[in-house]
């Protein structure tokens, strides 16, 4: 087998592949990455490592930035990064990239599988119609499905062993193949007829998730404004056993898939001039929340008559969620470029990041927070295991994360 693209999502495939007792060839054009996969200087589950650790040296796994590697292989799975611009427009750079390598390289009797959140009909625009341009029969020479990739970083309950998979190809023998593959890392394997299907399931998974994400936001402002703390009353409503699934405020979403991928969507919507008013709004919200946390700042620090300018703030956790060394798309650094855009003295302290640039400036973590004083404290992450004890002398602690017990001046979003 071979899996093209190591990043958070293709590692731990070619991993659980590897696990499974496959012989797997990863490719990624980045050198970068495939040197930190060596030496394991990579961010994955404790249990992703303890694989990579044991197959690190294994004959069985070759690692390569040599495309024409995916000949030798019977099954071909596109795990790529699909992010959008900073306009919001879907970046499909690598993806596209990708495909065009493995359907340069293809060969008769594979069946290649993406996996990567985009829009429908990218698996039949960027491998089915030009493998047919190549001569090949998809569906009898080649097989072609689209399998969305669940993997959630850093939640070991959410492993790949326990988690359903999903998968549509151009046929039913394409399902056969696909769901063969699939078993041997999914407890489960739900085919669908086709790869569009399979497609705007992955879109409906993680819209469904930013409307609610961007609801939990909205109504946690609102308990605020009425003097009511949110997260005894979402977990009073999470009594529920039916119509109800919790969602948690915090101080907006990053990642590569709550942020991006819905945008996927509303582009390929516009293109056909039909609006989603609910969706629109939802990502408006969530691109919209780091701004909000900011406005927050500078509300709290103006009541005790003290300028965002000049005022020594402490980011607590940076990375985009608990558990990882992740930087993609971070609320944590959009608020920290706002607040020195206003003149604060901006710092950070993470125990998994050990810098980060902003602009032209690297700002490495602060090992000892507590040794040092703050106007106020940002906690934006909180890592597992992390102490945060420390906080509860602070003068002003400005929680995001909505989880903080036992701080006499915290003050939520």
């Amino acid at each position: 087998m071979a899996v093209v693209g190591l990043g958070y999502v293709g590692l731990p495939t070619a991993l659980a592949l590897l696990a499974a007792g496959n012989e797997v060839v990863g490719v990624d054009v980045s050198e970068d990455r495939l040197a930190a996969i060596r030496c394991g200087e990579v961010d994955l589950l404790p249990s992703d490592h303890d694989r990579l650790t044991t197959h690190r040296e294994d004959p069985r796994f070759t690692l390569t930035n040599d495309p024409a590697a995916v000949q030798r292989a019977r099954t071909v799975v596109i795990c790529v990064p699909t992010p959008v611009d900073r306009h919001l427009v879907p970046d499909l750079t690598a993806l596209s990239a990708a495909c065009a390598t493995v359907v340069a390289h293809a060969v008769p009797g594979q069946l290649i599988m993406l996996t990567s959140t985009t829009y429908v009909g990218t698996t039949r625009e960027l491998l089915v119609e030009p493998l047919t341009a190549r001569g090949f029969r998809v569906g009898t020479d080649v097989y072609v499905a689209f399998s969305p990739e669940r993997i959630d970083p850093g939640n070991a309950h959410h492993a790949q062993d326990r988690t359903p998979r999903v998968a549509g190809g151009t046929n039913d023998l394409t399902n056969r193949l696909a769901e063969a593959v699939l078993q041997r890392t999914a407890p489960a394997v739900h085919l669908l007829p086709s790869a569009e299907q399979a497609e705007m399931t992955k879109l409906w998974e993680n819209t469904f998730r930013a409307v609610n994400i961007a609801l939990a936001n909205e109504f946690a402002e609102d308990c605020r404004e009425l003097g009511l703390e949110p997260l005894s009353i979402i977990e009073a409503a999470a009594t529920k056993p039916y119509g109800f699934m919790p969602f948690y405020p915090g101080p907006g979403v990053g990642g590569h898939c709550i942020p991006c991928d819905p945008h996927y969507l509303l582009w390929q919507l516009r293109a056909r001039r039909v609006s989603s008013p609910l969706i629109d709004a939802a990502m408006s919200a969530i691109a919209g929340r780091p701004r909000r946390v900011v406005q927050r700042v500078r509300d709290i620090l103006a009541e005790r008559a003290t300028s965002v300018s000049g005022a020594r703030i402490l980011v607590v956790g940076v990375a985009y969620k608990p558990g990882v060394a992740d930087l993609r798309e971070s609320p944590a650094l959009e608020i920290m470029e706002e607040l020195a855009e206003d003149g604060a003295k901006v710092e950070f302290s993470d125990p998994l990041v050990t810098s980060l640039r902003l602009g032209a400036a690297v700002h490495p973590s602060v090992t000892e927070p507590a040794d040092r004083e703050w106007d106020l404290v940002l906690v934006h992450t909180v890592h597992p295991g992390v102490d945060l004890g420390w906080l509860a002398g602070q003068p002003l602690v400005l929680d995001a994360t909505y989880r903080l017990d036992s701080v006499p001046s915290k003050a939520v979003v």
